[in-house]
């Protein structure tokens, strides 16, 4: 099996990868991690999503695709040349609201509300207020992390972060946590 094979795309991911590219911008999920994201939004029909780390959009248009007509995303970024991609390419879907603002105090001012799927893909929800991310999190509901192999853009240190990090999710004992040695390293905790 060829995971690259007949790989179903969302109609907006080449026009935001090639902007992406054309950006500079090099921290985006890699397809196999966008794929995975696209099945699991799918299970939540009427779902209420969170994106932290909207980046350009990629994994954006792919949780988009899963979702359905009664879901909504919220996604959350602070970096304007980055967000104004995704904007462009998907701010005329309805069921997104796309947030500039510092993830951290996004989630300070919002942490009574609660969510069926987070997307942790940046600092804050994930190496910063992982506790106050994980209270935003429903009973059944999914957080995801990826990035948790080691890459050539992690900076000295960082490997130490990530391994506090998963020290941090297993001893969760509201979480039950699948880890995968796959894409980039991917991370599913669903909420018990």
């Amino acid at each position: 099996m060829n995971q690259e094979i007949n790989q179903q795309f969302p109609a907006t991911y080449r026009q935001i990868n090639d902007a992406t590219k054309a950006s500079g911008f090099d921290m985006a999920s890699d397809v196999l991690t966008c794929s995975l994201l696209r099945t699991l939004a799918t299970s939540k029909p009427s779902g209420n999503f969170l994106e932290l780390g909207t980046g350009t959009g990629l994994s954006t248009s792919w949780i988009l695709d899963g979702m359905d007509e009664s879901s909504t995303l919220t996604s959350i970024d602070n970096n304007e040349k980055f967000l104004s991609i995704a904007k462009d390419s998907l701010g005329n879907d309805s069921r997104l609201n796309i947030v500039s603002t510092d993830g951290g105090d996004w989630i300070e001012k919002n942490k009574d509300k609660k969510f069926d799927y987070i997307f942790a893909d940046t600092w804050h929800g994930k190496y910063l207020l992982l506790n106050e991310a994980l209270s935003m999190l429903k009973k059944g509901g999914f957080y995801i992390i990826d990035d948790m192999l080691p890459q050539s853009n992690w900076p000295d240190g960082h490997a130490e972060k990530a391994i506090k990090l998963m020290v941090d999710l297993e001893s969760n004992k509201d979480l039950r946590l699948t880890k995968q040695l796959w894409a980039t390293g991917i991370v599913i905790g669903v909420k018990k």
